[in-house]
């Protein structure tokens, strides 16, 4: 039976995805923009023609839920396709807000398009890979992503683009992990409650295109600091909006707040860094190269673990 491989590494949004503006073709509310990093990954195999539809996530059979999610992708490979049999495992804690559904997607629509004999264009790829989780459509890419909203109704023009290579600029990101298990609130369930019930949400919408173009200048010259107020800037605004849902989604810890203190006081002192945070508490901060050593130690302080993370390539098929 046909089977591949694939590795894909997952992405940290600088300019954040929340909400959606068409729920079953996962189409977004606003653009997003991000950095995929690395060795952070997952490795999907896709047997294509197996006994039956079998799912293995990390070692053990998956839930009902992720199966579903997982087949449905494979049914846009081909409606007609065979039973088949995928194994996908992380070397990076799972469902703790570190996007490993990014990286799961990602490479799961490369491993099943090579095993059906399908290719797709990266373009086609994307599309693919945001029908299973809307991140995953920026881990198509290596470097630095963006996300188009789109307009089409259908959803073929929503879909990511390189907008810098992953040589561009020598940056790395720490993740803080304050709590590396499965979070409360999953991101589909905090996005659809803060859509529906948050006041601030509209706002935050609004303001989500002037935060791309700023993201976009930023990266292009290389500013640092600027594009750290426009991280900043956009991760409190989500997160604003998440805590006005009803019931409130928080996703914070006392050391998310810590690991904040930390990057405000180190930049007071001189370094250029800034944080951001996805749905859930572990803090991410973005450092020039030079400078991470110091800024790790600094978290280690307050953090669990801290993990200096790289700018990492495309998803790519392997032997």
């Amino acid at each position: 039976m046909p089977v591949a491989t694939a590795v894909a590494h997952p992405n940290i949004a600088l300019c954040k995805y929340w909400g959606k503006r068409d729920r079953p073709l996962n189409l977004p509310s606003v653009g997003s923009l991000s950095l995929t990093l690395a060795p952070f990954s997952t490795t999907t195999t896709v047997e294509w023609g197996a006994e039956r539809d079998e799912l293995v996530f990390n070692g053990r059979p998956a839930s009902a839920e992720e199966a579903r999610k997982v087949f449905a992708v494979c049914d846009l490979v081909d409606s007609w396709r065979p039973r088949v049999r995928v194994a996908s495992d992380n070397d990076f804690p799972t469902a703790a807000g570190l996007a490993s559904s990014s990286s799961g997607f990602a490479a799961l629509v490369l491993a099943a398009t090579a095993a059906a004999g399908h290719p797709r264009t990266v373009e086609q790829l994307s599309v693919m890979a945001r029908r299973g989780s809307g991140s995953a459509s920026r881990s198509i890419f290596g470097g630095w992503a963006e996300w188009k909203l789109g307009e089409r109704d259908d959803g073929m023009d929503s879909y990511a683009f390189e907008i810098a290579p992953v040589d561009h600029w020598d940056v790395r990101m720490l993740v803080a992990i304050f709590d590396a298990g499965p979070k409360g609130v999953s991101s589909r369930d905090g996005m659809l409650r803060t859509q529906e019930t948050s006041p601030f949400y509209p706002a935050w919408v609004a303001s989500a295109p002037r935060d791309l173009a700023e993201a976009r200048a930023a990266i292009r010259d290389r500013d640092l600091l600027a594009l750290g107020r426009v991280m900043e800037r956009s991760a409190l605004r989500m997160h604003a909006s998440m805590m006005a849902a009803d019931p409130p989604v928080l996703y914070w810890k006392s050391g998310s707040v810590w690991a904040q203190e930390c990057v405000r006081s180190l930049r007071d002192q001189g370094v250029p860094c800034a944080w951001t945070m996805d749905a859930g508490p572990n803090v991410k901060v973005l450092v020039e190269a030079a400078h991470a050593d110091v800024v790790a130690e600094r978290l280690a302080r307050v953090a669990d673990q801290v993990h200096i993370l790289h700018p990492g390539g495309p998803a790519r098929l392997v032997p």
